[in-house]
């Protein structure tokens, strides 16, 4: 059950950099919480399995959960850079790096090659000048980047390509990475450097220590007879938001932080179980309220976990200092705090939203009824959403040249 059970309800303690899941070959997860019992869940799986996952009862029987170490979905990012015990900093790493492999975080290319080559550096040691060749990474391409971006030829075609071949963009390009890499050369030294590294580098992912849960939506009408379908996608939220990941194309479709939407779930005792997200958009130039249908029996859990993460963010926010009393306000600290690493944002970036490839629903209220339209909103459909200010998802008034659809 891909996502966390544990959730759901209130977590315990965020203050650990790792928790305990029970996950199964279906790649579907539950993250414990203190109080519970690995052994006791596991005799429940099955009945967990039925509730929230669309896995056949054939395979559901025979489906057997193991118990992992996983980071804490809690525990935010600036203290992860505080950890100092390498062990602690390698079991990151290595999640971090399976993640990174499976594609369920979407990288661009170039950002690939440069955790690749941190990769390379942990398991290979220094680059030594000629070892290895672009041609030997070849042949373990997929233990340095994800799986989409190494797939090659297969039959006789591959085979003829030999050592001897001339090495691929992709090889090429991991290496020229590996080799640009500042190292001090002592290959005894501790690699909580790397580690740190490469953590610093997924830190820039807006998906990073997310829990994901799987789902599926709406395809826009396509053709003549304006046939449509379902795409599965990935529904990841972190302290931060929400995003939705194209499971097959390996992007993002959405993201959102909290300010920016408003959400609810529907249980499959009213309908489909589906969670609903509403953000602000436009059509064609006009704003609108737009929302986005995500079929998942794991809604419940992913709505429980939307609003505790707000609830954790504004328990821990620090409250602004009080005015002086005594005359105007102290001039501002010459020696600004740090700007924050900007995310990754570039032209076509993987990681950048793709509202335009989603199939979503524009609405406005216009007096006492709620229609769909070519659209001005007034109103949200849902109460649960989070304003902090600018940026926040806010009401548009209507227009008088409010064109219906």
């Amino acid at each position: 059950m891909d996502g966390t059970e544990g959730n759901a309800g209130q977590p315990g303690p965020a203050d650990r950099s790792h928790r305990s899941s029970v996950s199964s070959v279906g790649a579907r997860e539950v993250q414990l919480k203190p109080k519970h019992q690995p052994y006791k869940l596991g005799r429940q799986w099955p009945e967990l399995l039925l509730r929230f996952t669309d896995a056949p009862d054939d395979d559901v029987a025979v489906d057997e959960p193991s118990l992992q170490f996983r980071r804490n979905v809690f525990f935010p990012k600036r203290r992860e850079l505080q950890i100092h015990d390498e062990a602690v900093l390698r079991l990151l790493y290595a999640e971090a790096k399976g993640n990174l492999l499976a594609a369920r975080y979407p990288c661009d290319v170039e950002d690939c090659e440069a955790l690749g080559a941190l990769v390379c550096r942990v398991q290979l040691g220094p680059y030594q000048p000629g070892q290895p060749t672009a041609c030997a990474l070849r042949e373990k391409l997929d233990s340095f980047l994800p799986a989409h971006l190494c797939k090659r030829g297969h039959g006789l075609f591959a085979a003829l390509r030999g050592r001897g071949a001339k090495a691929g963009p992709m090889e090429q390009g991991l290496l020229d990475a590996y080799r640009r890499l500042q190292d001090t050369g002592d290959s005894e030294a501790s690699l909580s450097p790397h580690y740190r590294a490469y953590l610093l580098k997924c830190h820039e992912l807006p998906f990073y220590g997310c829990a994901f849960f799987h789902g599926e939506i709406d395809k826009p009408a396509q053709g003549f007879l304006h046939r449509s379908g379902r795409k599965p996608v990935s529904v990841a939220i972190s302290l931060e938001g929400v995003h939705v990941i194209d499971s097959r194309e390996k992007h993002v479709l959405l993201g959102l932080r909290f300010q920016e939407l408003s959400w609810d779930h529907t249980s499959p005792e009213e309908e489909e179980s589906v969670l609903w997200l509403e953000f602000d958009g436009d059509n064609e130039g006009t704003p609108v309220n737009k929302l986005l249908k995500v079929y998942s029996k794991q809604a419940e859990l992913m709505s429980s976990l939307i609003e505790y993460c707000i609830e954790l963010n504004q328990t821990s926010e620090p409250t602004a200092p009080p005015e002086s009393a005594s005359g105007p306000a102290a001039a501002p600290d010459p020696s600004p705090l740090p700007a924050r690493r900007p995310q990754l944002r570039r032209q076509g970036s993987v990681v950048c939203s793709r509202i335009q490839h989603l199939a979503t629903i524009d609405y406005v209220e216009e007096g006492e009824q709620i229609k769909r339209v070519k659209p001005k909103r007034t109103t949200s459909f849902f109460s649960r959403q989070l304003s902090l200010g600018p940026g926040s998802y806010t009401v548009v008034q209507p227009s008088d040249s409010l064109e219906q659809g």
